[in-house]
C-alpha cells in the first residue's frame, strides 16, 4: 500500500481553536460530499486538554458560522460542518485513514493516508499541496501493512485520570529517556505525588487493555 504522511496548517475552525486554547484534537472523519454546491464533511473527535480551555473551545466552535451542528459527551464530539478549503474535500473513496487525524496545539494537522493505487495519493498530495500553502510532505512510501487495529479512542477515565495521561505524554514522560519524572507532573497538575501516581496508575490499567482490545 502507498502511503503519504503529511502536515499542514491552515484557516480552519478547528485548527485555530487548537492554537488558540492550547488543545488538542483526534479525528476521525465520517463522510465528505456536497450538497448545493457546499462541501459539508462530518468527523468524529477526542478532545484533550485542560478541561477549562476545553469547555472555552467547544463553546466558541459552538458560534461559528461554518458549524452545521455539534454534539459532544464529556470530550469526544462529532460535528457536522461547510468545509471549503479543508483537506477532506480531495479525499478520493479508494484511499484510507491508516491513523486518526492529529490537530495540534499549534494548529497544524498530521494526516496518515494509504491507496493500493499510487496515482491516488499523488494527485491527493498534489491536490492539497497546491490549495493549501503551509504544506510539508513528511513521508511517501510503499510498505505493506501488517499491524493496523482500531482500538477505542478513549475508555472512560475520570476526569483526573484523563489529564494525568494526557500530562505523562506531552511532556515526555514516556520517552526514552524521560524527559520529566513523576513528582514535577504532580507538581504541574498542582496534587501530591501519590495522588498523581493513582490517578496515573488507574488510567494505565484502564488504557493498556483497551489498546490491546481486550474487555472486562
Amino acid at each position: 500500500m502507498w502511503i503519504a504522511k503529511i502536515k499542514f496548517k491552515h484557516d480552519c475552525i478547528l485548527g485555530n481553536r487548537c492554537e488558540k486554547y492550547n488543545v488538542v484534537l483526534q479525528a476521525v472523519a465520517f463522510s465528505n460530499f456536497k450538497e448545493r454546491g457546499r462541501h459539508i464533511t462530518s468527523s468524529m473527535h477526542y478532545i484533550s486538554g485542560d478541561p477549562d480551555d476545553i469547555n472555552k473551545f467547544i463553546n466558541d466552535l459552538n458560534k461559528d458560522k461554518e458549524v452545521i451542528k455539534i454534539e459532544r459527551k464529556k470530550d469526544m464530539f462529532i460535528l457536522l460542518e461547510k468545509a471549503k478549503e479543508k483537506a477532506i474535500k480531495y479525499y478520493n473513496p479508494k484511499m484510507i485513514f491508516v491513523k486518526p487525524v492529529i490537530v495540534d496545539s499549534k494548529g497544524y494537522e498530521l494526516w496518515e493516508v494509504g491507496s493500493w493505487d499510487k496515482k491516488i495519493i499523488s494527485n491527493f498530495i498534489d491536490n492539497v499541496e497546491n490549495d493549501i500553502e503551509d504544506f510539508k510532505l513528511l513521508r511517501f512510501y510503499n510498505e505493506d501493512i501488517d499491524n493496523v487495529f482500531f482500538p477505542k479512542l478513549m475508555p472512560n477515565l475520570t476526569q483526573k485520570q484523563k489529564r494525568a495521561t494526557e500530562l505523562a505524554i506531552q511532556l515526555g514522560y514516556y520517552k526514552r529517556p524521560r524527559e520529566i519524572d513523576l513528582r514535577k507532573l504532580a507538581k504541574v497538575m498542582g496534587i501530591s505525588l501519590a495522588t498523581y501516581q493513582q490517578h496515573l496508575r488507574s488510567a494505565e490499567e484502564k488504557l493498556i487493555p483497551n489498546l490491546l482490545s481486550y474487555s472486562k
